[in-house]
């Protein structure tokens, strides 16, 4: 004989389900940049993350009640600090800022690659990556091919999901002025109508956006999202 459970435990359950769905922790590196900072404007919106940790190497001015301010050393980051179910990565500089190719490549590859590998040790499911147009391993131009390093560097570390965005320009407000960008960037939107839509500019918020939105899809393996595909999202 079966015995059907009360039914105010059936209510009771079916209205915890959804909260425990939605409770996830977002790990985020590069949290005051141009994508980053959008990014972790949304993760604070959305209410499928109840805390947001972001690894920085020294404190900014947010505030909110699910942001945890993780103030880690990159050289030698603490392990206990990575922990979290999706770890996203818009940590990146320029030849300019760091001073050397070397330092460059150390901020824009090194150390998303050593967190995610001890992410990945600690049980992280997904890594969703701010990468380029062009990123390839092989390239001659030394930003391209240093995003194209660490694409496979990640790759190789079999997340449950790996997901490289590849945004063209990036349209939006930099805290900083950059002049060759800028220039770039007034002639993307001149002549928009003459470039194919995978090498148009194209906004910060629609890169944060979409990686958001493939974080909570149903995914598995590898996958690599050309900027005219972000677009969709």
């Amino acid at each position: 004989m079966t015995i059907a459970p009360p039914d105010n435990l059936l209510t009771n359950i079916r209205q915890r389900l959804p909260k425990l769905h939605f409770m996830k922790t977002a790990l985020l590196l590069g949290a005051t940049g141009l994508v980053g900072s959008q990014i972790l404007r949304q993760l604070l919106a959305d209410a499928r993350y109840e805390t947001v940790l972001a690894l920085t190497r020294r404190p900014f001015d947010v505030e909110h009640p699910k942001l945890k301010q993780v103030i880690i050393n990159f050289d030698h980051p603490d392990p206990a600090q990575i922990r979290g179910d999706e770890l996203f990565c818009a940590l990146g500089t320029t030849l300019r800022k760091a001073g050397s190719k070397e330092a460059q490549y150390r901020i824009d590859c090194t150390y998303p690659y050593e967190i995610g590998k001890i992410a990945r040790e600690n049980g992280v499911g997904k890594y969703l990556l701010v990468s380029s147009l062009g990123a390839d391993a092989q390239s001659a131009n030394f930003y391209l091919r240093t995003k194209g390093e660490l694409e496979e560097k990640l790759a190789a570390l079999e997340f449950p999901v790996f997901v490289s965005a590849r945004p063209s320009i990036l349209l939006g407000k930099r805290p900083e002025f950059r002049l060759g960008e800028k220039i770039g960037i007034v002639l993307a939107q001149a002549f928009a109508f003459l470039i194919p839509k995978k090498y148009r500019g194209i906004a910060d918020q629609q890169v944060a956006r979409a990686l958001l939105a493939l974080a909570n899809q149903d995914l598995e393996g590898t996958h690599v999202i050309e900027s005219d595909q972000l677009r969709q999202y």
